[in-house]
């Protein structure tokens, strides 16, 4: 069977082209995820691949598909993270020279990265301060110097080397009831999406998507691709303001469901697969194993698919993934509590307020002078979910003047 987007895809062509420079990253049962939710669960390791995520497949593929004397003149690419890593090994395979424009504020861990995949064959220039500007100013420049444009997910080229991620789960194991892709540009759940609706029709293709860029989510609502406002950009390898038009036509065809995934949860998922699998996954690259528990009851007794999309993840990153975590696992609060200027206030609170578990971990404290009270921010880590309502209810017990700081306050993104 075939659907109408397949015909315009080759995916054999593609596996072919990708077959000397892609790792085929291996396919791996999971013992704990399958116990947990009383079903087969398979990873597919992507965070193996050479460049530590997908992207190379797309990017090789579309590059060696140009003319030889268009591919000759140079590439150009706009990107922060995967993307110019893919890109850069491909200039480097290809021998053809590229220049990538990456935001001024991207982390040079990431500069680097890309200038160790593309070694001589690549050019990185700063510019604009977030991704959307520098893809403007690489599409002048493009334009400006007759070069060829390879975007990180809108073109059937870029589709169809994303594609043999699914070639290659089908090939290791055919009998698959549900395959989890994470959802950013579109360009990985429309090429995996489409294959699989072409030979493996009974798939359930569930795409999941950071809650804070939904821009896939909105077009579905929409009819058509939106540009979003703002968007919450942690989980920054599918975290865009616009899908593709060309991506957003296959994967309403595609994709089964569209599932949005709390960037707090994916964070707990990251700490469980570092923990637990000695897994360094990305938060796009936790996105898909996160979705699965709002599908615990249709997924059991099935075989099913987790696409581990990138382990391109910074170690300073690490705190934060942990605090947000906590946030949404709701053992971590912040307070403004109005201390009394007086001897003895603070450790009347944390004897008579604070449990036996509870730990201050963070305190800034301001003393003004000639006022009754005076504020401070206290961070407070429980042990368990339900000592928070325990904590609260002593703090209105000994009448303790407080605030707490909801992460939708604007207060609460000045001060954490």
């Amino acid at each position: 069977m075939q659907t109408t987007t397949s015909l315009t895809l080759d995916f054999q062509a593609a596996k072919k082209r990708l077959e000397k420079v892609v790792i085929r990253t291996p396919l791996t049962y999971n013992h704990n995820l399958s116990r947990k939710y009383q079903c087969n669960v398979f990873l597919k390791r992507e965070d193996l691949q050479v460049v530590r995520s997908y992207k190379l497949r797309g990017a090789y593929n579309m590059m060696s598909s140009l003319p030889p004397e268009q591919l000759k003149k140079g590439v150009v690419c706009a990107s922060a993270g995967n993307h110019a890593q893919g890109f850069a090994y491909s200039c480097k395979k290809l021998n053809v020279k590229g220049v990538v424009f990456m935001p001024i504020i991207t982390p040079n861990q990431k500069v680097s990265q890309t200038k160790m995949f593309g070694e001589g064959f690549i050019e990185v220039r700063l510019t604009g301060d977030t991704y959307d500007d520098c893809s403007i100013t690489a599409k002048q420049y493009t334009e400006e110097n007759g070069l060829s444009f390879i975007p990180p997910f809108d073109d059937l080229r870029i589709i169809e080397g994303q594609a043999t991620v699914g070639m290659e789960i089908l090939e290791d194991q055919p009998d698959i009831d549900f395959i989890f892709v994470p959802v950013g540009g579109g360009g990985l759940s429309a090429g995996v999406g489409s294959f699989f609706k072409t030979f493996s029709p009974k798939t359930k293709v569930i795409g999941a998507e950071p809650e804070g860029a939904p821009s896939m989510y909105e077009a579905f609502k929409a009819g058509h691709p939106v540009t979003l406002d703002n968007i919450e950009r942690f989980v920054d390898g599918a975290s865009v303001k616009r899908t593709g038009n060309l991506t957003y036509e296959i994967c309403k065809t595609v994709l089964d469901d569209l599932h949005l995934v709390p960037e707090g949860k994916i964070c707990t998922t990251i700490l469980k697969l570092y923990n637990e699998e000695a897994i360094v996954a990305e938060p796009a690259g936790a996105m898909a194993i996160t979705a699965m528990d709002d599908y615990a009851e249709e997924i059991r007794g099935k075989n099913i698919v987790c696409i581990v999309s990138g382990g391109n993840n910074d170690i300073d990153r690490m705190q934060e993934i942990k605090e947000r975590s906590l946030q949404y696992e709701g053992l971590k609060h912040y307070f403004l509590v109005r201390f009394a200027q007086r001897p003895g206030a603070l450790k009347e609170f944390v004897n008579q307020v604070l449990g036996p578990n509870d730990d201050i971990t963070r305190f800034e404290y301001m003393q003004k002078h000639n006022k009754d009270t005076a504020p401070a921010l206290v961070g407070i880590e429980l042990q368990s979910k339900c000592d928070y309502e325990i904590l609260v209810q002593n703090m209105d017990r000994y009448h303790i003047n407080y605030t707490e700081l909801k992460s939708g306050d604007n207060l609460f993104g000045y001060l954490v």
